[in-house]
């Protein structure tokens, strides 16, 4: 459960005297998310969510974040807005961290997408690739190629707790990467953690996307790839090429892919599924017990990383050449 910082009544209903939010009726903490700490409110007026940023999260990224979600919704993307308080401000403070409320989307996750949810989520991710050009304020990607030597360091002392032989295996996919990553293909702002649990549906109709939390500048054709890693792959490991075709089909009717992305789709998959097993990793060896958060299973995405490096033409995606 993501509740790192809990809250308590009075001070919460201290904090939302700040906002036009109506009473507090009740609130509890959001399962889902492993960033920040999340909570459902339900208010007078309008049901809510409430974030409290945590130490991860740079305070000096939060306007980009806030920023970005109030310019994807004025483009007609379908995604939470941030309630500004009564001063204008977007960030408030409670239980010692920078905290917003949001706005609350209809919908829910999907435990078991098919390919048709695929193909929407490709559509919806073209489209806010699209939305987000005009964007001024900029965000690097400190979870792209440039950090994952600095992520590795940090857990390659105990990684072979994980699993036996793995300091080699890692160092060798880093030296892989950096030499092959491409350059000089399409950029712009990304979502770069569009996970199932990010997408919210309303029976098969996509309803928006929320937590963009991890959102930055970066290749567009790489937040193609950490959607294939995150929706087209079976439990038993097995990547789905139905719903690897029905999501670049989805996104290849808003926003085509050039022939350079998509001879770069292996090496861009290889990284995406890379940068997710460091992180898991990271926090599969240092979260504290008694965290009120899931942890979640970093050999997930070794195996796709591995599946990834077996690939031979971006066609075993399910892409028609």
């Amino acid at each position: 459960m993501a509740v790192y910082t809990d809250i308590a009544e009075d001070d919460l209903k201290w904090f939302l005297t700040e906002y036009d939010a109506g009473t507090l009726l009740s609130y509890k903490g959001i399962a889902e998310g492993v960033e920040n700490s999340n909570f459902l409110l339900h208010t007078s007026k309008d049901p809510l969510i409430l974030t409290l940023y945590e130490k991860r999260v740079e305070k000096s990224d939060l306007p980009f974040f806030l920023g970005l979600m109030q310019h994807l919704s004025a483009r007609g993307l379908s995604c939470p807005l941030p309630l500004p308080r009564r001063d204008g401000a977007l960030l408030g403070s409670l239980s010692g961290r920078p905290a917003a409320l949001i706005s609350f989307l209809e919908g829910m996750w999907l435990r078991k997408p098919e390919a048709k949810h695929c193909r929407e989520v490709g559509r919806a991710l073209a489209e806010m690739h699209v939305a987000g050009d005009g964007f001024e304020l900029k965000r690097a990607n400190a979870l792209s190629i440039d950090g994952w030597r600095g992520l590795w360091e940090k857990s390659e002392a105990r990684a072979g707790e994980v699993e036996p032989g793995l300091q080699n295996e890692i160092r060798s996919e880093l030296d892989f990467l950096s030499a092959a990553w491409p350059s000089g293909l399409p950029a712009g702002v990304i979502h770069a953690d569009l996970f199932p649990d990010n997408v919210f549906f309303l029976g098969d109709q996509l309803s928006g996307l929320i937590d963009f939390y991890f959102a930055c500048n970066d290749l567009l054709a790489y937040d193609v790839s950490i959607c294939l890693n995150a929706w087209c792959f079976e439990k038993d490991g097995a990547y789905n090429i139905t719903k690897g075709t029905a999501m670049l089909e989805g996104y290849q009717s808003v926003r085509p892919l050039s022939d350079a992305e998509i001879a770069a789709l292996p090496v861009l998959s290889r990284g995406s599924a890379l940068r997710f097993f460091l992180t898991r990793l990271y926090d599969w060896l240092t979260t504290p017990e008694g965290a009120m958060v899931t942890k979640k299973d970093p050999l997930e995405y070794l195996r796709k990383l591995r599946f990834h490096r077996q690939i031979k033409t971006p066609a075993e995606y399910g892409l028609s050449l």
